[in-house]
């Protein structure tokens, strides 16, 4: 049986409170979702969900402190009670948890929403509309048993990432899905199903239609969840990689000198450096890794000595000002970030630099802030030292 009680359990004990007291009013409640994929995984869950056959009406009467976040979805977040009854101390803030109604979602004209939502009774309709089958199961808190009608538990067990029904439907749906399919694959070191893999090499160009923030916050999870080389080789491998991030993209097959890098090509160093990017790696950290080499395609050149990357700091901090002005940072980041790839060359990238610059041992030059369009900095950097590219 799966000893959940470990798991953050104030949030947990919510979420099972929830679902009875659901229970005692006469609906269904489970707990779903994601928060069921990491408790069989006996990993620890961001939050908890909940699935219900009550509607969002039903739901707010029965806890009157609720938000309706998605009402009409059938999404209502339901906080926890502002003090513990038994001891009167304060709840954890920000302890909420998603009660969701079983619904079936018809059409997606936006590419994200539903155009229409249809509630049900069913729990088996309403995992149809979910995005993979690892996340298309329910939890019993009470006893602990699953409700699994796609298969998850299989493809847990198997180390799989399966949309669920019809891959191209699911992710014409919700494009985003493409991503997060590339994100759970690294997460987990699973494999995604080749069914799956197809629908996203085929529908990868229409990846355009969402946000760039929704695009920004996926790819900083992938490059700050622990393994961000194998995300970016999955982005490479779907074909979404030159079309969140063509500039990366661009790296494969750049060759560098092999007397400095007989690691291979620009991309094969910049994985390298992803390799190394801890889980809990910070946004800038991050983010400056992955950009510090983007501008050698751009000053690529067969010297008489050997290859050569002339200016590519310079040109990669103008590269890299675009890209997080394309993903909407803010300009805090962009200036952390821009001094990483400013100054890897002095730093060697990655952790040095970016404490450093936290430390306030190194600020932002005048030439970065204008790239992000902030406002100019007035305390120059010493000269670059030469140095191996």
């Amino acid at each position: 049986m799966l000893n959940a009680e470990c798991f953050l359990p104030n949030a947990k004990k919510h979420a099972a409170e929830i679902v009875s007291t659901l229970r005692k009013q006469g609906h269904q409640a489970y707990l779903a979702g994601g928060c069921v994929r990491d408790l069989l995984l006996s990993r620890e869950p961001a939050d908890y969900d909940v699935a219900t056959n009550a509607t969002p009406q039903q739901v707010m009467q029965i806890f009157p402190q609720t938000y309706a976040v998605g009402e009409q979805f059938g999404v209502v977040l339901v906080p926890q009670s502002q003090s513990d009854g038994a001891t009167g101390a304060p709840a954890r803030q920000g302890t909420t948890v998603e009660v969701a109604t079983f619904r079936s979602d018809v059409g997606y004209s936006d590419g994200r929403h539903p155009d229409e939502v249809r509630f049900t009774q069913d729990p088996r309709e309403d995992v149809q509309r979910r995005d993979f089958t690892i996340n298309g199961m329910m939890l019993d808190p009470a006893t602990n048993d699953v409700l699994d009608f796609v298969g998850g538990r299989d493809d847990l067990k198997a180390g799989i990432i399966r949309a669920i029904g019809d891959p191209e439907r699911r992710f014409t749906e919700d494009k985003l899905r493409m991503l997060r399919a590339v994100r759970f694959a690294a997460r987990f070191n699973y494999k995604i199903d080749p069914a799956t893999m197809s629908a996203i090499q085929k529908l990868a160009p229409k990846i355009h239609q969402v946000s760039c923030e929704r695009v920004r916050e996926e790819l900083t999870k992938m490059l700050t969840e622990g393994q961000a080389r194998k995300a970016f080789e999955l982005l490479d491998t779907t074909k979404l990689l030159p079309e969140v991030l063509p500039e990366i993209a661009a790296m494969k097959g750049v060759q560098q000198p092999p007397q400095y890098h007989p690691e291979g090509d620009v991309f094969v160093h910049t994985l390298l450096l992803l390799e190394k990017l801890p889980a809990g790696a910070s946004k800038t950290q991050a983010w400056g890794a992955l950009l510090h080499d983007v501008g050698k395609p751009a000053t690529f050149r067969v010297a008489p000595d050997r290859i050569r990357f002339d200016g590519h700091v310079e040109v990669g901090v103008k590269m890299a000002a675009e890209i997080l002005r394309r993903l909407r940072f803010s300009n805090h980041e962009t200036d952390q970030i821009l001094a990483l790839v400013d100054n890897h060359m002095r730093f060697g990238a990655s952790r040095a630099a970016h404490e450093a610059i936290h430390a306030k041992k190194v600020s932002p030059p005048a030439r970065l802030r204008r790239a992000s369009g902030a406002a100019p900095h007035r305390l120059p950097l010493q000269p670059r030292p030469t140095g191996r590219l």
